[in-house]
Order: C-alpha cells, then sequence, then structure tokens
C-alpha cells in the first residue's frame, strides 16, 4: 500500500510539473525588425456594424499587409462588468463565427482565447506594480465607466487597461489597430514599456497606433453618441445578422433633421452624415461619391437606400455565422489552435521577463 501511494504521489508531481512546463519546443526569441500586430475584441456576441466598420474590415486587409498577426477575444476584459457564465461562453463561440465569417483567416493570422494563454495575466501583474494608482484613476475611461457603476467601480475595472498592455507587449507586438477611443490607453502601453526598459535594459518595443480610418459610427437614434450593443433603445444599433426588415426598419427610425437635402457636415447634421459616412464605408465610396450619389432624394428616401446597401454587404456574412454557428466544436478546435499558436509567442518573451525582473 505503501509503494503504491508513493507511485501515485510520484504520478501526481509528474502531472503537476507538466502543467508548469512550457510549450515543447521554446520557439526562437523574436528577432530585431520583425513586426507584429495585435489587437483584441470582448465577446459581446455578435458585433454591430460600428464593431465592423471600426475595427474587423481594417482586421481582414491587416492579414495582407503583415506576416505576424494576432487576434484576441478577450474574455478576460469582458468580466470587468458581471456576466452571465452560460450567455459569456456562447457569447465567446459568436465572436468566433463573426471573426472568421468576416474574413479572419487563422492560416493568415492567430485567432485565439486570452484567458488560454496565461502569460496575458502574469505580464499583467509585473506591470501592475510599475504603474502608480492615480495614473489608471486619470484614464477618461475609468472616470465614465465608475461613474456608471455603484461603489466607484471594482479593482479589475481599473486596472483592466494594464492587462490590456500585457496583452500587447506578451507578443512584443509592434502596431496596434485602435480606435480613437483608445488612444489615451496607447499612450499607457508606451509609458508601460518605456519604464520596463529604462528599469530593466530595451526589451519591449515601442508599439505604434495603426488609427481606423472609419470614423466612430454613431448610434441611429442619437448621432452625438457612438453605435454601442448595451444601448436600450433597441432601434439604435444595427447587429450584422439583423434580418433584411429589421435592418430597413432600424433605418427607417434614424434620426436625421428637418432638411432634406443629403449633405455631409458632421459638425451642424450629425444624424444625416452619419448615413452619409455609413452608405460610404459599405459601399466602397468617397464620402463624396455617396453624396453625389444621394442627389435629387430626401433624406427619407436616402436613408432607405442606405440601408439597402448594408443589407447586401451583410448578407453573405449573416449566413456564412449562421452556418459556423452550428459546429461548436469546430469553432472550439480553431480557439485552440490558435491559443497554441499565440503560447509558443508569448512562452519566450514572459521567460525573459521573469529573469529580467529576477524570478526563477
Amino acid at each position: 500500500m505503501a509503494l503504491c501511494s508513493v507511485r501515485k504521489a510520484r504520478g501526481c508531481w509528474s502531472f503537476i510539473r507538466a502543467l508548469h512546463k512550457g510549450p515543447s519546443v521554446t520557439p526562437a526569441p523574436q528577432k530585431d525588425g520583425v513586426e507584429r500586430v495585435f489587437s483584441g475584441i470582448q465577446p459581446t456576441g455578435i458585433p454591430h456594424l460600428g464593431n465592423y466598420l471600426g475595427a474587423i474590415e481594417s482586421w481582414v486587409k491587416l492579414q495582407e499587409e503583415y506576416s505576424t498577426v494576432l487576434y484576441s477575444i478577450v474574455d478576460l476584459h469582458s468580466i470587468t462588468v458581471p456576466q452571465d457564465p452560460a450567455l459569456l461562453q456562447q457569447s465567446i463561440l459568436d465572436m468566433t463565427a463573426a471573426l472568421l465569417a468576416c474574413g479572419i483567416n487563422p492560416e493568415k493570422s492567430t485567432l485565439f482565447q486570452q484567458s488560454q494563454v496565461p502569460e496575458h495575466t502574469q505580464l499583467s501583474w509585473i506591470l501592475t506594480c510599475m504603474v502608480r494608482l492615480p495614473r489608471l484613476q486619470h484614464l477618461h475611461q475609468w472616470k465614465a465607466k465608475a461613474a456608471r457603476q455603484k461603489h466607484d467601480g471594482t479593482v479589475g475595472l481599473l486596472t483592466y487597461p494594464v492587462l490590456q498592455a500585457a496583452d500587447i507587449l506578451c507578443y512584443k507586438s509592434t502596431h496596434v489597430p485602435v480606435g480613437e477611443d483608445q488612444v489615451q490607453h496607447m499612450e499607457l502601453v508606451q509609458d508601460l514599456a518605456r519604464s520596463f526598459n529604462q528599469k530593466y535594459g530595451e526589451f519591449f518595443p515601442l508599439p505604434k497606433s495603426i488609427l481606423t480610418s472609419m470614423k466612430k459610427v454613431k448610434s441611429l437614434r442619437d448621432p452625438s453618441a457612438k453605435m454601442s450593443k448595451s444601448d436600450p433603445d433597441k432601434l439604435a444599433t444595427v447587429g450584422i445578422t439583423d434580418s433584411p426588415e429589421e435592418i430597413v426598419r432600424k433605418f427607417r427610425k434614424a434620426v436625421t433633421d428637418f432638411t432634406s437635402e443629403v449633405t455631409y457636415e458632421p459638425d451642424s447634421r450629425a444624424g444625416v452624415s452619419n448615413m452619409v459616412a455609413i452608405h460610404a464605408a459599405v459601399s466602397g465610396l468617397s464620402v463624396e461619391e455617396a453624396v453625389r450619389s444621394g442627389a435629387g432624394m430626401d433624406t427619407a428616401r436616402y436613408k432607405l437606400l442606405v440601408a439597402d446597401a448594408v443589407i447586401e454587404k451583410f448578407a453573405p456574412i449573416r449566413s456564412e455565422i449562421e452556418k459556423l454557428k452550428k459546429d461548436k466544436d469546430h469553432l472550439k478546435k480553431i480557439l485552440l489552435a490558435g491559443s497554441a499558436k499565440a503560447k509558443e509567442l508569448a512562452y519566450p518573451v514572459f521567460e525573459e521577463v521573469k529573469k529580467l525582473v529576477g524570478i526563477l
């Protein structure tokens, strides 16, 4: 019995050691001059029009422009606010299906689930110990979100920009596609990389922002606010899987103004200008061309023209999403394979970080 217990204990310790080992083959360190693109998206289920035009469409193009591109479904960021566990699991798979349907190709980029690569949170802790509390409290997103939550928001909500920095730096990323509202967070990423380098020697590249060409897509019901899935007005946001009937109804109800002519004047005619911007983006037109296409129309007719353009753009994507959602095992395999590829890149970076910091 004693010998059996010893064997069991040895087997247990072997299993534990295996869990703590990195990849069986440690990749070579990143060579100087290698460009890596990283970006993440929260698993909010199916993306909306703003997500697509503001981020996903540019992600697809970046796959052709850079040799190493990583796209992460950042599930750890999503739990900074309360989540229903079953809904979160489904949302991760739905977002995976949506990204694949939109053109993210696992053979050209690495699509993975953030929580499956522990180096993100490990590096985040080291970086958290290097940033001062007031630095995080001054970030505008903390102020805005904390104001909407009781008890001034959670610690996770306060420190998630540091995790965001770790997401980027654990791959020694050189470029990050971001929207205008993320510029301040990118400054924090660069500051943390700079601070680490000053303390431990040149190690992290200072990642550069790739600003998306599309400005924020505005709410269809309130053109002073950006389109958001959390908007309580269901007519405000267009999902990429909305039916043609739903899309027409939402654009028909879109807020414009009392002038019937179609023009692009964002400062004075925000609603109509939002219609023009959406029309141009989904049709591949310039803003001037979109305005000319609405010549002679009143805004009511023009809104239906924009709705038709959106329907045409999303029809094949919607069909592909529905097909992919039926095969959950395939979606899980995509994420597991992507997470393994991501870990091969993150593991040697974090091992070097540990040595520099003094961790055995």
